[in-house]
């Protein structure tokens, strides 16, 4: 599969067709995207959130993506808790910068987690093997994880349940993309805070 046929595989129209294709499954599919994001974060979250809305609806869709997305978070974080300390792993203990973020995580505690998971764009895969890593407090993570995915979930909710209005009104595709926009640099300059802060 080329590129080009990768980009058009992941398209909003391509996941409402698989969507309504399968839809005699119920919600299982809408779930199941966003959960295989936290561990193949090549996929893109964003585009299965937006479809999930304008399939539907949005606060439909929108509890479709939270749980599938915050399940995934989850079960990433509780595996490499269960078998990241192991012998075979030891090599992530022990290289530097790895090292530097557990510290941070466990230093910082839940706000600037919570913080950056609210961000759509923040590498949230590498969040949940840091803090499964880390010695962060169980509840405290999933904590972070649930409230920060409902904060970012629905954003992209909002922003993709009616995706033809996006198509038929440039306008609002224009506000979107604005939108969309603001999040990746509002995300970075939290990330940047949090990164000087941690050099300090």
């Amino acid at each position: 599969m080329s590129l080009e046929e990768l980009k058009q595989w992941f398209t909003i129209k391509h996941m409402l067709d698989m969507l309504a294709e399968y839809r005699s499954f119920g919600v299982i599919p809408g779930v199941l995207l966003p959960m295989a994001e936290a561990f193949l974060p090549f996929l893109p979250l964003f585009v299965f959130v937006m479809a999930n809305a304008a399939a539907f609806g949005l606060w439909k869709g929108f509890l479709i993506s939270w749980i599938g997305t915050s399940v995934g978070s989850l079960l990433v974080f509780f595996l490499v808790r269960k078998i990241g300390r192991q012998r075979f792993f030891s090599f992530l203990h022990r290289h530097p910068t790895i090292r530097r973020m557990m510290h941070w995580v466990e230093r910082r505690g839940f706000g600037p987690l919570f913080l950056l998971l609210c961000f759509p764009f923040t590498p949230s895969a590498a969040v949940n093997v840091v803090a499964g890593l880390s010695g962060i407090a169980m509840q405290q993570y999933m904590l972070a994880v649930l409230l920060g995915k409902m904060v970012m979930v629905f954003m992209i909710s909002f922003i993709g349940y009616d995706v033809v209005a996006l198509i038929r009104h440039p306008m609002r595709t224009v506000f979107v993309a604005v939108a969309i926009f603001l999040l990746w640099y509002i995300g970075k300059k939290v990330e940047q805070r949090f990164a000087l802060h941690d050099g300090k």
